[in-house]
């Protein structure tokens, strides 16, 4: 039994003519029968009974009425799951995202997808360091990453989704809060609140640089897990740290307020924005649809897409 011996049947069976299945199937009639008569033989059974004048199911021809419906509606699921899978429509798209300051983008994305694509799946990971979602990345552990990075390995696309830029975190009470920037030579003897050190960390790598431009170590009164605890120890009055705009952006403690670092200083470092990476040998229809959301959402540029 196969799908056109059940495709003939099922025209047979609900028209009750052989002529009028024909046309239906765009067939000639004698090929209709031929497939009937066929089926029947690997059956072992009569499917209709016929005569010149009208065309009956037989009570086998009955039982085999629904299954034969079901498999084909079976395979026009199977059909359409493919088509979808190939137009992006389905799939499974796993991201890798590091900061807190990529929440915010995360889960707009999330959200867009969802009424957008509501076929394809987010498997959301969230990571202390970027180098930890570019590597995710590498070893086709993750289809996407978000983070800062410095420099991307080999095969590995990546585009800005997101211009960010270097404040200075301070309590409420210190002598910087509200000024409109602040340089590095002002901070030589401060405290500071850091991130841990860690391979790939774009603020431990800006704060060592530019300290070192200004010829003194910063002063690290106490090493923080993340960023929120970081600002809860500045909001403490324990010291300063350096962060991101984007990070000022989302937080919202009186206690704590954000001097950008100035501009000719940041200038001669590499820049802190957020990007987006995925492998250029494997872009999946999915990945590519949860990709051109992204880059519609933040308004990216495609030129290294």
């Amino acid at each position: 039994m196969d799908i056109t011996q059940l495709r003939a049947f099922l025209a047979v069976a609900e028209e009750l003519h052989f002529r009028r299945a024909a046309e239906r199937l765009h067939m000639a009639q004698p090929p209709v029968t031929r497939t009937i008569k066929l089926l029947e033989r690997e059956l072992g059974t009569t499917l209709f009974d016929r005569n010149t004048r009208s065309v009956a199911l037989t009570p086998a021809g009955r039982a085999l009425l629904e299954p034969a419906r079901e498999v084909m509606e079976a395979l026009r699921r199977a059909t359409e799951a493919a088509r979808s899978a190939e137009r992006g429509e389905v799939g499974l798209v796993r991201i890798a995202f590091a900061g807190v300051s990529t929440h915010p983008l995360v889960a707009t994305l999330a959200r867009h997808v969802r009424s957008g694509r509501p076929g394809i799946e987010l498997e959301l990971s969230s990571q202390n360091f970027a180098l930890s979602a570019i590597q995710k990345l590498a070893k086709r552990e993750t289809d996407i990453a978000l983070g800062r990075w410095d420099v991307v390995p080999q095969g590995i696309g990546a585009q800005v989704v997101m211009t960010d830029s270097l404040v200075l975190a301070v309590p409420a009470t210190h002598r910087l809060a509200g000024h409109a920037e602040v340089g590095f030579a002002e901070l030589e003897g401060e405290r500071f609140v850091s991130l841990p050190v860690h391979e790939g960390s774009v603020l431990i790598d800006r704060l060592r640089r530019l300290a070192q431009a200004h010829r003194f170590v910063p002063d690290v009164a106490q090493v923080a897990p993340d960023t929120q605890t970081a600002l809860a120890l500045v909001s403490a009055e324990v010291g300063c740290s350096l962060t991101l705009a984007s990070v000022a952006a989302n937080l919202n403690d009186p206690h704590v307020m954000f001097v950008p670092v100035a501009a000719a200083e940041a200038g001669d470092l590499p820049d802190v924005h957020l990007r987006a990476a995925w492998r250029q040998d494997e872009q999946g229809p999915a990945v590519r649809a949860v990709l051109d959301i992204l880059l519609e959402l933040t308004g990216a540029s495609l030129a290294e897409y």
